[in-house]
């Protein structure tokens, strides 16, 4: 497994509009947003030298960003660390005995493959992990060919 860079930090917000302010107030901007249904949240990228903040909105009661936000309140919900094979790394993690909430990984957001790490492996942080090889091109719809 190699780690490759902190691919971003999640920051837990009852709403990315009210939370944005600040953020533009330093200089960042939003990239992309997207929702991510499998996770119950709606993202926002903003970029921040070769890493990023990504604002995480509930999308649902029961979402663990809405669990975290009722238990603890806004705040850092989690470091993403990019790695070169996520499932080497889920491999190595598990043969090392750390606890894991994913064995396998999981669709995230920007079509990339996630596992996270349970906090009490990362020292009460919970650590995702994030593949940083590029998903494969969505397939076009019949008759539209690819541009070189």
């Amino acid at each position: 497994m190699s780690v490759l860079r902190i691919d971003h930090l999640g920051v837990a917000v009852a709403s990315i509009e009210e939370a944005l302010p600040v953020y533009r107030a330093l200089g960042l901007e939003v990239d992309r947003r997207e929702e991510v249904p499998t996770q119950k949240v709606r993202t926002a990228f903003l970029p921040a030298g070769d890493s990023s903040i990504e604002l995480l909105e509930p999308t649902a009661a029961d979402s663990p960003i809405a669990k975290f936000l009722e238990k603890r309140g806004g705040g850092i919900h989690h470091v993403c660390f990019a790695v070169d094979d996520i499932d080497a790394a889920l491999d190595e993690l598990a043969a090392c005995g750390f606890r894991l909430i994913h064995r396998e990984a999981v669709p995230g957001a920007d079509g990339k493959r996630v596992a996270f790490l349970h906090p009490e492996a990362g020292g009460g942080v919970l650590i995702e992990l994030s593949e940083a090889r590029p998903s494969p091109p969505a397939p076009l719809p019949e008759g539209e060919g690819r541009r070189p």
